[in-house]
């Protein structure tokens, strides 16, 4: 809660039920299973009216077929990166992660956070940064100006537009997380 409470973020854990992960992944975002042990989830938008239209919101994701197409690998600290800036505004952040006094706690929570998943959990983001052969630095780069295979629906809907998303996924033996910030106008 402390890590990503004050930023528009899902953030959710479901059963690793399939071989192939991403109907997990894809379950968690229609909101169609519950986190394994009851932790809780960050979704604003789990009754949002807008959902009757778009089950998914604000989501707009493949079929599970074409999901890993917008996604890339990440090793675990780029995982915790990217988790990291999470944290921060899209538009107008004051205090990107980087700056901050508290920088190595919000990369402890990240960790913290990411380690529910098991040692031997892979990452995968849709941030394009990630397709390159260095894995890039989620921390030095924040929010602004990271692009991104969208997941967000592109719908104007109730005075809201989505433009930038950034998603993390963990996959681990038992149960996947789907970590997700998103940049509104």
């Amino acid at each position: 809660m402390r890590l990503l409470d004050d930023t528009y973020t899902f953030a959710a854990t479901g059963p690793r039920l399939h071989d192939d992960w991403a109907h997990d992944v894809l379950a968690v975002m229609h909101r169609s299973v519950d986190d394994p042990r009851g932790w809780l989830r960050l979704d604003g938008d789990r009754a949002n009216d807008a959902r009757d239209t778009w089950p998914a919101y604000p989501f707009d994701p493949p079929a599970a077929s074409g999901l890993r197409a917008r996604l890339h690998p990440l090793a675990a600290d780029a995982a915790a990166g990217a988790l990291a800036v999470m944290a921060e505004e899209w538009q107008a952040e004051p205090a990107p992660v980087r700056t901050r006094p508290d920088r190595d706690r919000v990369l402890a929570d990240a960790r913290t956070l990411l380690g529910r998943y098991g040692p031997g959990a892979r990452h995968w983001t849709n941030a394009v940064a990630a397709a390159g052969a260095e894995p890039p630095d989620f921390v030095a780069a924040g929010l602004a100006g990271t692009r991104s295979h969208a997941f967000a629906t592109g719908a104007y809907v109730n005075g809201l537009d989505l433009f930038e998303d950034l998603g993390l996924i963990a996959v681990g033996a038992h149960e996947v997380g789907v970590f997700w910030s998103f940049g509104a106008y």
